[in-house]
């Protein structure tokens, strides 16, 4: 199901326009048999992949920045070239973590108005006071969610930046004395890093916490 939940967004996007895309997307799964709980669960998975995925390439970066110190001169280019391309990576897992955080957002809006609208069909008093419970209750668990994906999310910007900062100051000072100038930050670097990657491992332990409640249909 994932493959064809990531391609329809797109196309349908395209022959409808930006604005009314995904509400058409939703009607259109919804024709095909896939409800938005069956897309909330596979995009808050997409996002707690992604965080797997971005934490991963932070420690690698963080590795590589680490790689550096006690160095010859002679080896440095490489070492650069490597903490270089892993920045990069980072970035690049940064900004697939917030899409899929995004997406997940979307779709949480539109299940929860379809669900609060529809308690208002039921003719049976107790099922109904079930079922809003049970939508109190899917709330809550979402608040806690998206609170520990947007902790880590913010988390990661400023990792990003002192990532950045030293990249940008090796790349013109590639020398062992400058490099072991860097010792300070590099302690400053990995405190952040093991800040970072704490609030992954809590994100990443709620998406699973909620993927397992939301996929119990019963």
């Amino acid at each position: 199901m994932s493959s064809l939940l990531l391609r329809l967004p797109l196309l349908i996007c395209l022959l409808l326009g930006l604005s009314a895309c995904q509400s058409a997307y939703y009607s259109a799964m919804e024709k095909v048999g896939v409800h938005k709980r069956d897309i909330m669960v596979d995009r808050v998975g997409a996002a707690r992949d992604a965080q797997e995925e971005a934490k991963g390439e932070f420690k690698s970066a963080l590795d590589r920045f680490q790689s550096m110190f006690g160095k010859k001169d002679s080896t440095l280019q490489k070492q650069y070239d490597q903490l270089s391309a892993a920045f990069e990576d980072s970035e690049d897992a940064a900004e697939e973590v917030s899409k899929r955080i995004d997406a997940v957002e979307d779709v949480s809006e539109a299940l929860f108005e379809e669900w609060e609208e529809e308690l208002e069909l039921y003719t049976s008093p107790k099922l109904k006071q079930d079922s809003a419970a049970k939508l109190a209750a899917t709330k809550k668990k979402y608040q806690r969610l998206i609170t520990a994906m947007r902790a880590a999310e913010n988390r990661m910007q400023p990792v990003l930046n002192a990532l950045r900062d030293q990249v940008l100051y090796l790349k013109h000072n590639l020398n062992a004395s400058a490099i072991d100038g860097l010792k300070g930050e590099l302690r400053s670097v990995e405190s952040n890093v093991s800040r970072l990657v704490a609030d992954m491992e809590k994100s990443i332990a709620e998406a699973e916490s909620f993927i397992a409640t939301l996929g119990d249909k019963g």
